[in-house]
């Protein structure tokens, strides 16, 4: 792979090439996208979505909204110091194509913005509970209609996936969804293959996967152009990573690692003493014991301890990218940035003790369970509407029911696999708490 082509501003339809030395940098192509993701309504709906805590009130909790700000943030300045070690190894990007090193920092920071954007309501467990639907529930029955690859898209629904689609996939009126550039789409790819083969390495990009079915096509024009490495034989469609993905991979990493860690602490999930004990082996090296000595109040200290950590393993992913940089242009990194990480240890302990602690929390638990039974009960009411609809049978509770449909969705799609995806992709677009509503609204 070459950074010229992985650097691309080219957009979904273009017909001609975009230069960056063309291009105007108080309203550059990378920010611009930036701009589209934050202005969606798809974004903005992540601020009734759950981070750690479903449904949680308390304010100081964090949301996949400002999750995704924060990722963005750190993804922002792991861009930007890896772009600026870049250039100086490689000037003719700076010297003949024009690229600067914030670039670096915009792509990353635009891919990061929009890294949940296709996450179900409820966390993890609403895309478990939308694939148990199809793999145990209601929804076996139609398996035998669907292709081996369609059907793993819906028992193994990702939101990864589903995030390309909401980026990328035209409607009526609205080619290429938000048309970001292919520099974007190709580092917010983590995992750049189909749903099956599932698995087949233990690399971190054969992790999950990255496109459903319908977005193929899409999928493989933007890695093509970008000059992705094909990974996989046949009619199996995968490429090896964009190395900007890797960056997006590491601020999310770091993010959920160390703040749903202080939103365990400021719920009381987790003990201050628990809590210091395990930052400070992150902060050790650079703490000012002086300062941290004057902090009085349990949010400051632990607000101190966490800035410091945060810049700590930014700086070593930044380390380890660059040390990689040959390989991973090759295609033969295999690992996440934190994998690798002179902090991995450390890093370890916390998830370990947040899942204990927070993870598997009694009030974690019983909203997730409340969100399987919900989303379990849209998926099974829109779907025999909405087939039942196409296939003109409907009732006059179906018909009532497709009249709730936001506008966007009133869409005909002809294939069985499409249309159970249309329904998925909008329970998957429902807010926690606007799926709670639809789920009063249909068993009322």
């Amino acid at each position: 792979m070459t950074w010229e082509q992985l650097l691309s501003l080219k957009r979904q339809g273009d017909n001609s090439k975009r230069l960056r030395a063309e291009q105007d940098d108080t309203r550059l192509g990378f920010e611009v996208d930036y701009d589209r993701i934050i202005f969606s309504s798809a974004f903005r709906s992540l601020q009734d979505k759950t981070q750690v805590i479903p449904l949680s009130k308390t304010d100081f909790v964090h949301t996949r909204l400002t999750h995704s700000l924060e990722v963005s943030v750190v993804g922002r300045s792991i861009g930007r110091l890896v772009g600026k070690k870049i250039l100086e190894k490689y000037p003719h990007l700076q010297e003949v194509h024009g690229y600067h090193m914030n670039d670096f920092g915009a792509i990353v920071a635009a891919a990061s913005l929009a890294h949940d954007i296709g996450n179900p309501p409820f966390g993890h467990s609403g895309e478990k509970a939308i694939g148990e639907y199809f793999a145990i529930g209601k929804g076996q029955q139609y398996k035998d209609q669907l292709t081996d690859k369609q059907w793993q898209d819906l028992i193994d629904f990702e939101g990864n996936a589903n995030g390309f689609s909401v980026l990328s996939s035209s409607r009526p009126g609205i080619e290429g969804s938000l048309r970001l550039t292919y520099a974007v789409l190709g580092a917010f790819m983590k995992y750049p293959k189909e749903s099956l083969p599932k698995k087949p390495t233990k690399n971190i990009s054969d992790k999950k996967y990255g496109f459903f079915q319908s977005d193929k096509d899409f999928f493989k024009e933007v890695a093509e152009e970008l000059g992705m490495i094909p990974n996989k034989t046949g009619n199996d469609i995968g490429f090896e990573r964009h190395p900007l993905a890797f960056l997006v991979e590491a601020a999310d990493d770091i993010c959920y690692t160390i703040i749903d860690f202080e939103d365990g602490i400021n719920l009381g999930l987790v003990s201050e003493d628990f809590a210091l004990e395990y930052l400070i082996k992150l902060v050790k090296d650079t703490i000012d014991t002086a300062k941290y000595q004057t902090l009085t109040t349990k949010e400051d200290r632990i607000s101190y301890l966490r800035a410091l950590a945060i810049g700590n393993l930014i700086n070593d992913a930044v380390r380890v990218f660059i040390e990689n940089e040959e390989a991973i242009l090759q295609g033969e990194f295999h690992f996440a940035l934190t994998d690798k990480s002179k902090y991995k240890a450390q890093m370890d302990d916390i998830i370990k003790l947040s899942v204990k602690n927070i993870y598997q929390s009694r009030e974690v638990i019983e909203k997730e369970l409340s969100g399987y039974q919900i989303i379990n009960n849209l998926l099974d009411k829109f779907i025999t509407a909405y087939n039942n609809n196409h296939e003109g049978k409907a009732t006059n509770y179906d018909k009532l029911l497709l009249k709730i449909l936001p506008e966007k969705h009133h869409l005909e799609k002809e294939t069985l696999y499409d249309r159970l995806l249309h329904i998925c992709h909008f329970i998957s677009m429902l807010t926690d708490g606007k799926a709670v509503l639809y789920n009063k609204i249909v068993t009322a």
